[in-house]
């Protein structure tokens, strides 16, 4: 047998998996709950959460910031956008999503506006008006007295062998295709033809359709082979991702062309038209690799990022023309492709869930500024990933939230500057369904009692909702002792120097704190609160200590010191 006494100043790296529960290196535990790790290594219990309003239907969060002043939250519904300001309700605006497309929203903002994609609905433009909020559909710019409309048009594959005969009926012009080809999703479509926009109008059949066009036209005597279809159409589908990178708008992928990424003119962000490819002039390429490309998001950030369900590419081309696109696959990781989860900015890197909705990577450059690789934050905790729903960073409190279908939210306190890293778990008397961050807040929608309530985590709150308790625990890793690889340990006490605390169990014996600490408005007590548990026996594989709370009392604890003996 031989004493020993073993102190843990540190649990920067928070849970880890039981992987590493014997590697003496590692600043962790093996088990987090509802606490956060602070700078300097200590563990503190979570903030609780406010009451804010109960929402009608599940919600997903996004944050809309229109300038310093302005600061709201949008909760998206089925059909509906309900908006707050803060902790306050400002207004309800139908929208055209079903709750199922709610989860693949994108979105992108410019000033006072946010545009909204998915690949089954047209865009939609968010914006103010004297006041009140509005939807209004996303229109091109059109040019040449308006006979054409600066929209990106190509040549689909299965429209290759077609050709179009046009014919007058009735002044009513009739697109006669050579094969089966028109669908009713054709009708609300544009097409490039003669030089001009045409708009089709309604569907006769398979081979027939008419159509109107914006200017006048001379119909030729034999078929049309050269013609194109609008990128994006009822039957084509609409953009999958957006953002806004060099003054450009930028959209990324469809059902029909996954791989595609289309770029505005510089400073004019409704015209796609590639026009003679001057700079300034809209840019269009396909990502090509051995592997279908299909595009999941787009990131503005030092270069333009695009994350595909394969990999992760970059343009590096500065300023971006069609002349100058420098693209390149940098990683093989692949992004989520059934739902869009928003890639997060920490300390300049892009924080990304993987296809295999089971890694939180950081798409981060190389020394030399030129590669970029994807490293893995979950690798000490590979095991608290489980299938993420949504995600979201609050850069003042350094904290990253993803939400899982689990209902837990797995939470990662960052400060590299610190070198902590560490995964933990929140966990409500409910379920967390999504969360967003807005002016340095961090809100959430949470599912109680079959009921949907949108609240915010509150440093002065130590309940949720105002009446659900909750339990802060933090468990030690399996002990390895003066080397040796022990069969067993005797515990004989067990030391936590607290910090301005009025609450703490030790392996659930409840500690007493002084009385004066209870007094109203009186600060906790910092030093030191042990137990001692004589004789305890603890094999190598177990954790030896437990540090928990459930009172509605702060707690902090910045160290624990186990005196015990250990067997050969």
């Amino acid at each position: 047998m031989g004493n020993f006494i073993k102190t843990q100043t540190s649990f920067a790296n928070g849970e880890v998996s039981p992987n590493f529960f014997t590697n003496s290196n590692i600043n962790g535990l093996s088990r987090l709950e509802n606490m956060d790790v602070i700078p300097g290594g200590g563990l503190r219990r979570r903030p609780g959460l406010k009451k804010i309003a109960k929402l009608s239907a599940n919600a997903r969060l996004v944050p809309f910031s229109i300038s310093e002043t302005e600061h709201y939250v949008l909760a998206i519904m089925n059909g509906l956008v309900r908006i707050f300001a803060g902790d306050s309700f400002v207004q309800d605006v139908f929208a055209p999503w079903s709750d199922a497309a709610v989860g693949l929203l994108q979105y992108a903002q410019r000033f006072g506006t946010m545009i909204f994609v998915h690949p089954d609905y047209s865009p939609k433009i968010l914006y103010r008006d004297n006041g009140v909020f509005k939807f209004m559909n996303f229109s091109f710019t059109s040019a040449d007295g308006g006979e054409n409309v600066d929209m990106p048009f190509m040549r689909f594959e299965d429209s290759n062998n077609i050709s179009i005969t046009i014919t007058m009926v009735d002044n009513t012009a009739h697109l006669n295709t050579n094969q089966d080809f028109w669908t009713v999703q054709n009708v609300d479509g544009h097409l490039s033809l003669l030089g001009k926009t045409w708009l089709i109008t309604s569907y006769i059949g398979p081979r027939e359709v008419t159509a109107a066009c914006n200017g006048v036209f001379t119909i030729p005597n034999s078929p049309i082979t050269d013609w194109q279809e609008a990128v994006f159409s009822p039957r084509r589908g609409w953009p999958t991702s957006i953002t806004f990178h060099q003054n450009r708008l930028v959209f990324g992928g469809s059902k029909s062309w996954p791989g595609g990424v289309w770029m505005s003119h510089v400073g004019e962000h409704k015209n796609f038209n590639t026009g003679t490819g001057l700079d300034d002039e809209a840019v269009y390429f396909t990502l090509l690799s051995s592997r279908r490309q299909h595009i999941c998001t787009l990131v503005s950030s030092d270069n333009l990022q695009i994350l595909t369900s394969e990999g992760e590419w970059a343009v590096s081309s500065k300023p971006l023309t069609p002349e100058s696109v420098n693209i390149k696959m940098h990683t093989t990781i692949g992004c989520v492709a059934d739902r869009y989860l928003p890639p997060q900015e920490i300390d300049g890197s892009t924080i990304f869930v993987s296809n295999n909705k089971r890694d939180i990577r950081q798409m981060v450059l190389d020394d030399l500024g030129q590669n970029y690789r994807a490293d893995n934050l979950c690798a000490l905790a590979e095991h608290i990933m489980n299938n993420p729903i949504d995600i979201a960073y609050n850069k003042t409190d350094k904290k990253l939230f993803v939400v899982m279908s689990n209902g837990e939210m797995a939470v990662l306190n960052r400060n590299a500057e610190l070198e902590i890293s560490g995964w933990g778990h929140y966990i409500t008397a409910g379920e967390f369904k999504s969360v967003a961050v807005s002016n340095g807040y961090t809100y959430v929608v949470t599912e109680r009692d079959s009921e949907f309530m949108f609240e915010r985590f509150d440093d002065s709150k130590m309940v949720d909702a105002d009446e659900y308790s909750y339990t802060s625990r933090a468990c030690g890793l399996p002990i390895m002792t003066s080397g040796h690889n022990a069969k067993y340990i005797r515990i004989k006490k067990i030391v936590a120097r607290v910090h301005d605390s009025k609450t703490l169990f030790i392996n659930n014996f409840r500690t007493a704190f002084p009385n004066e600490v209870y007094v109203d408005g009186a600060p906790g007590f910092s030093g030191d609160m042990s137990v001692n548990v004589l004789g305890t026996l603890c094999d190598m594989v177990d954790s030896p200590w437990e540090i928990s709370t459930s009172d509605e009392l702060p707690l902090t604890v910045l160290s624990i010191t186990i005196y015990g003996r250990y067997q050969i």
